[in-house]
């Protein structure tokens, strides 16, 4: 099993990005595991409303509970990360961004009592992509976690599930490969499932998929047309190519919607 980061980042370890066009400015580790744009189209897929609570089951430094903050106001936000260095940058992260939240240093398949006793609006994730042993390993302990795990996806969904309200919802960013896998523990708990592929630039498969089920939902199954994140065929040069609606998401913070 790969070594937890638990020893706090010195400060010379961390640098500082831009998220949301500069709503939103995270600390996080210069050689460790970095957020990408995955946690905030998972963010931007939450459809929460002011005073709802929301769990983010492997929260890493909180980069999707710090977007979803600064797009929804009045969050009661908390977090759960294995690792306790970034726990601890997560906790920080919220605080310097000005959000208030709570985080729970735990594995997902083992939360404590006080949360255990807790359910919430809504519940997302973005578990490792990758199983352990099965993939070429990082050299950086907290990126190897952070991209690959001993708990399986359907750990990771049956705590979802458990920490859900009744009509509440749980959303879970995840590569293609693990779909099927992904569907089959969701729908053993969770309803109304909802599926949408996020595809790298039009004409190509999808890399990751967004699923969203809801506790005791009854409706049938929806595979909605999925969102193109760049434009064009190839990527040319340094410069970004994402298509406006992708941007509008990662610049402007607005909200990305299933139907």
């Amino acid at each position: 099993m790969s070594t937890l980061k638990a020893e706090p980042f010195l400060p010379e370890d961390l640098d500082s990005s831009d998220f949301l066009g500069g709503k939103i400015r995270l600390l996080q580790p210069r050689a460790g595991y970095r957020a990408g744009v995955d946690p905030v189209l998972l963010a931007a897929s939450i459809d929460a409303k002011p005073g709802q609570s929301v769990l983010d089951l492997g929260c890493g430094a909180g980069p999707a509970l710090c977007c979803l903050g600064a797009r929804v106001s009045d969050l009661h936000l908390t977090g759960v990360e294995i690792q306790p260095a970034y726990a601890e940058l997560a906790r920080i992260n919220l605080s310097e961004n000005h959000l208030h939240g709570d985080i729970t240093v735990a594995n997902v398949s083992e939360l404590p009592a006080e949360l255990r006793q807790r359910r919430f609006d809504h519940v997302m994730a973005n578990p490792p992509y990758f199983l352990e042993n099965q993939r070429r390993s990082a050299e950086d302990a907290g990126r190897e976690i952070g991209r690959a795990g001993q708990t399986p996806l359907t750990d990771w969904i049956d705590t979802a599930a458990r920490r859900v309200n009744p009509g509440g919802f749980v959303t879970i960013v995840q590569r293609i490969e693990r779909l099927p896998e992904l569907l089959a523990a969701m729908q053993k708990t969770l309803g109304s499932l909802e599926l949408m592929p996020l595809f790298p630039r039009a004409g190509r498969p999808p890399r990751l998929v967004l699923v969203r089920g809801r506790k005791t939902g009854k409706a049938a199954f929806r595979f909605h047309g999925g969102l193109v994140l760049h434009r064009g065929g190839a990527h040319e040069g340094d410069r970004e190519h994402y298509t406006d609606a992708t941007n509008a998401i990662l610049r402007d913070g607005a909200k990305l919607t299933f139907a």
